[in-house]
C-alpha cells in the first residue's frame, strides 16, 4: 500500500521543486544567524530619540513587524503603525523611527516611502536582504542590517520570516523601544527546533497535528482566529495559506469577531461546506477572552461550521509565538501538497508584478 503523500518524502520532494520544506526545517537557523548579523548595526545616539514608529513593509516583509508589534503589545514604549503604501502618512517627522523593510530588497512600495523618509529627515533604518534598497540604504549612510540568506534555500521571502521577525525584534531592541534578552534568543531557537520535529515530515500523520488540521483545509476556505499576542500569527498563518496552499484563507481576532461575523456565518448555506475555522488559542489570554472562545466555539456548532483548534503548550509568549509560527507554516505547506500543489510557484504574484514593470 502506497504511504500518504504528506509521509512519503520522495513524493514531497518531486512536488517541491525549490525544497521550500529546507527553509522550514532550517528557522533555527535563520533565527541564529540572524543575531549574528545584527551587531554589525551601528545607530547614532539620537535614534533613541523618538516618539513613534512607522514600519514600511509589504506582504511577507510587514508580516514580521505585525508579529512583533503584537507580540510586544504591552511593553512598546512608543506607538508602533505598519505601512504598505508608495506614501507616508502625515504625521512623520524627525521624530520618527522609520525602519524600511524588505525581504528582496527590491519593494518600490517601500523604496517610495523611504526615499520620503530621508527627505522629512526621520530616524531611518532599513532591513533587507539586498538589491536597490541596500544599495541606497549605503549611499545615503542610513543604518541597514542586511542580511544573507543561505538558510532560506527555497528563496521565498514568505518563508525568511526567522530571519525578519527576530531582525525587527532585535532591531527593535536596540532603539530602546523594547527590551529582549540572548536567554530569550536560546530558548526561541529551542522551540522552533523542537515544534520542526514535532510538526516535520518525519512525524507520522497520526501523529502529527499540522499534517491533520492540513487535511481539514481540503476544499474548503480557511479562516484562523487570534488574539493578543498571537494576532500577528493569525495573520502569518492566512497569508502562507495564501501562497503556500493556494488557498483562500484569512483571519479574524477575538473579541471583535464577536460584535458582528457570528451574524454572517449562517448563510449562504454553502459555508457548512466551504468554510473551516482554525482557533488559536492560549491560556496566557486575558480570562475574557478565553471564555469567549468556547462561546465562539457553540455558535459554530449550532450553525455546523467546521472549525479546529490548537491549544499553545508553550507557558511563554514569545515561544508560543513560534510555536504556532511551526504549525502554520506546516500547514500551509502541507495544504499545497494534498492538492498535488508545487507550493514554491506564485504565478499569478509574478504576473501582476511583471505587469507592473511596463
Amino acid at each position: 500500500m502506497a504511504k500518504p503523500i504528506l509521509d512519503d518524502l520522495v513524493a514531497i520532494k518531486k512536488l517541491d521543486s525549490q525544497d521550500m520544506l529546507a527553509s522550514l526545517q532550517l528557522l533555527s537557523n535563520q533565527i541564529r544567524q540572524i543575531c549574528q548579523q545584527v551587531k554589525a548595526v551601528k545607530l547614532p545616539i539620537s535614534y533613541k530619540k523618538i516618539d513613534k514608529v512607522l514600519i514600511l513593509g509589504m506582504g511577507g516583509s510587514a508580516l514580521c513587524a505585525h508579529v512583533v508589534k503584537t507580540l510586544f503589545s504591552k511593553e512598546l514604549k512608543v506607538p508602533v503603525e505598519i505601512v504598505g503604501d508608495y506614501h507616508l502618512p502625515g504625521y512623520v517627522n524627525n521624530k520618527t523611527l522609520v525602519i524600511a523593510s524588505s525581504y528582496s530588497g527590491t519593494t518600490e512600495e517601500v523604496l517610495s516611502s523611504a526615499r520620503e523618509a530621508k527627505q522629512k529627515k526621520t530616524k531611518l533604518l532599513v532591513i533587507a536582504s539586498g538589491n536597490k534598497l541596500v544599495a541606497w540604504a549605503k549611499a545615503q549612510s542610513v543604518p541597514a542590517l542586511i542580511f544573507s540568506t543561505e538558510n532560506n534555500p527555497c528563496r521565498q521571502p514568505r518563508m525568511g520570516l526567522g530571519y525578519m521577525i527576530v531582525g525587527h525584534l532585535l532591531l527593535w531592541a536596540k532603539t530602546g523601544i523594547l527590551k529582549f534578552s540572548q536567554s530569550q534568543i536560546k530558548a526561541m531557537i529551542k522551540t522552533a527546533a523542537l515544534y520542526d520535529t514535532k510538526f516535520g515530515v518525519l512525524t507520522l500523520s497520526k501523529e502529527n497535528l499540522a499534517k491533520q488540521l492540513a487535511k481539514l483545509t481540503n476544499r474548503r476556505s480557511v479562516w484562523y482566529i487570534g488574539s493578543e499576542h498571537l494576532v500577528g500569527n493569525t495573520h502569518v498563518a492566512a497569508n502562507q495559506m495564501n501562497e503556500n496552499g493556494k488557498r483562500f484563507a484569512g483571519y479574524f481576532l477575538i473579541p471583535e469577531l464577536n460584535h458582528h461575523l457570528l451574524e454572517g456565518i449562517d448563510n449562504p448555506s454553502s459555508n457548512q461546506r466551504n468554510l473551516l475555522f482554525v482557533l488559536l488559542e492560549s491560556k496566557l489570554y486575558d480570562e475574557r477572552v478565553q471564555k469567549r472562545y468556547k462561546i465562539t466555539e457553540q455558535i459554530l456548532q449550532k450553525n455546523n461550521i467546521c472549525y479546529d483548534k490548537y491549544l499553545c503548550q508553550e507557558k511563554d509568549k514569545v515561544l508560543q509565538m513560534i510555536e504556532v509560527l511551526v504549525l502554520s507554516s506546516y500547514v500551509g505547506y502541507y495544504a499545497a501538497l494534498l492538492k498535488g500543489i508545487d507550493p514554491n510557484l506564485i504565478p499569478y504574484v509574478n504576473y501582476f508584478k511583471q505587469k507592473m514593470k511596463k
